[in-house]
């Protein structure tokens, strides 16, 4: 199931939630396997990755700021693909998305998208989605301390 989508039919970029990471295990329960997904006439790649729920609440915000107009940094860690979002890419004029994956293939892609008015509706609908499909189900009370949510 997709948690972002953005293509204009040429260009395309995804990250797409393949599973929990390993259901039952209370401390990685809510971990969820996922893949970014790059394509375009130019190149195509995949790069794995996992999410945990504040990735969804971070992703969540990000939407706020893109309605705003702000472009955004979503998963900026050194464990994960850095992707930057720009509503209004002044180079492309179009929405800019970019991806730098320095801590494992050192690749790095700017996709120009072309998007139709409405793309960020879009994109919360697919975030809830995700969250009614893998929603959080374990609390952790202290840190490495965890329990299911009642």
């Amino acid at each position: 199931m997709d948690l972002i989508d953005l293509s204009d039919g040429d260009n395309s970029f995804r990250v797409r939630v393949l599973g929990r990471r390993s259901p039952g295990l209370p401390h990685l329960h809510d971990q969820l396997d996922a893949e970014v997904l790059v394509t375009s006439s130019f190149i195509a790649g995949r790069l794995a990755m996992t999410l945990v729920p504040s990735d969804l609440e971070a992703w969540s915000r990000a939407l706020d700021a893109l309605a705003a107009g702000q472009n955004l940094c979503w998963r900026d860690d050194d464990h994960s693909p850095e992707i930057r979002i720009e509503p209004h890419d002044e180079e492309h004029e179009w929405v800019a998305v970019r991806i730098e994956d320095l801590g494992q293939s050192c690749v790095s892609v700017v996709l120009p998208v072309g998007l139709e008015e409405g793309w960020i509706d879009r994109q919360r609908s697919l975030l809830d989605r995700v969250r009614k499909q893998w929603p959080s189900e374990v609390l952790e009370s202290s840190p490495g301390v965890y329990a299911w949510r009642r």
